[in-house]
């Protein structure tokens, strides 16, 4: 195989228009960081990218994508943890990494920079996920992470690894100490493959490790002809130290099912909760549950695919602080707020990839 072929390139533009049937005055998505803007048209993402992959053949990998957009706005950055001071040029960076390719034993792959998040099923970039919108417990957890990691196959069906990162989401710092994590991922049979991975550090600006930050994602991905399904759970905790050390919890969890009628067709549903008990990761005490349904058509041309998705999403916030903006500001200037909330949603997506 050439060097040439080891390459990769491609491209994505991805716009909508997300209707709110509560017509916030407001156009906002509360406690959102990704398809935020409401009763607008929308380019939430245009992105371009150059991958190699890290193979025998040629050890040295390298992937780098540049990126714009509504989704590149916020989808780093922490409710609670200051920001870093170059987070409005990095933000314009999904990957930029380089990665080897030991030769030792079975091949251990090293990898250093900005990468995609071990943590979590669904992809910042729509195009990747069964439905146009994100669930909860993607938006709060990271879609990409700075630091290090190295992984290993440990037989033909299990591979285990170990990283280590600049902070739970990497646009944002809180203090100069890395944070830890572990995973492993197991091919149980042909059609399922459970994931698990750990996340351990510090991630408020006192470091001791009594307030460590501890996380855990659970995954089950299933496939079986032309249905896919999987089940991701998410929980974390860590006790506070500008709450007098108060131990604070967070769960979610998301299905996310696809039926693909045709090679053209596909319809996917995703129900999900996610309990924010103390406000730690949105900044609001609520319990957020949903259910979303999307419609797809995909169009193939050449080496480019249109794709159309038609989405409903309903979302019901309960709890102190919970809800969504509904139409005008109240005369106090405090946005009013509704429990519930309807959104209807078409997206077009185009996207390139070479061979």
């Amino acid at each position: 195989m050439s060097a040439a072929a080891d390459w990769r390139f491609g491209a994505e533009l991805d716009g909508a228009y997300e209707a709110d049937l509560n017509h916030p005055d407001n156009h906002v998505f509360r406690s959102r960081s990704t398809t935020a803007k409401l009763d607008e048209p929308v380019l939430n993402m245009a992105m371009a990218y150059a991958h190699k992959d890290a193979v025998v053949d040629s050890r040295l990998g390298f992937q780098l994508s540049v990126q714009t957009g509504k989704d590149s706005r916020d989808f780093g950055y922490s409710a609670t943890s200051p920001n870093i001071q170059s987070g409005d040029a990095l933000r314009h960076f999904g990957q930029a990494n380089i990665s080897y390719l030991a030769p030792v034993g079975r091949g251990l792959t090293l990898q250093g920079g900005l990468f995609n998040s071990i943590i979590g099923e669904e992809s910042l970039y729509a195009k990747d996920n069964f439905n146009y919108t994100r669930s909860w417990i993607a938006d709060y957890s990271p879609y990409l992470m700075f630091g290090g990691n190295a992984s290993y196959p440990l037989t033909d069906a299990t591979t285990a690894g170990v990283y280590v990162i600049n902070e739970y989401f990497h646009l944002s710092q809180s203090n100069g100490e890395p944070a830890y994590g572990a995973f492993v991922s197991h091919k149980a049979t042909s059609e399922l493959t459970i994931k698990e991975t750990l996340f351990y550090g510090p991630d408020q600006e006192e470091t001791s490790i009594r307030l460590w930050r501890l996380f855990t994602d659970s995954i089950a991905e299933w496939k079986r002809g032309r249905l896919s399904a999987w089940i991701d759970n998410q929980a974390g905790t860590e006790r506070v130290a500008d709450r007098g050390g108060h131990r604070v919890f967070w769960e979610g969890a998301a299905l996310g099912a696809r039926w693909s009628f045709t090679d053209r067709i596909a319809l996917a549903l995703r129900p999900e909760f996610y309990w924010d008990h103390d406000g730690r990761l949105t900044g609001s005490r609520q319990l957020d549950r949903a259910i979303t349904t999307t419609f797809e058509y995909k169009l193939p041309f050449h080496r480019t695919s249109t794709t159309l998705r038609l989405e409903h999403r309903y979302d019901e916030s309960t709890g102190p602080d919970g809800g969504f903006f509904y139409g005008k500001d109240s005369s106090t200037g405090t946005p009013t707020l509704r429990q519930k909330q309807h959104l209807l949603i078409a997206a077009l997506i185009w996207t390139f990839d070479s061979p």
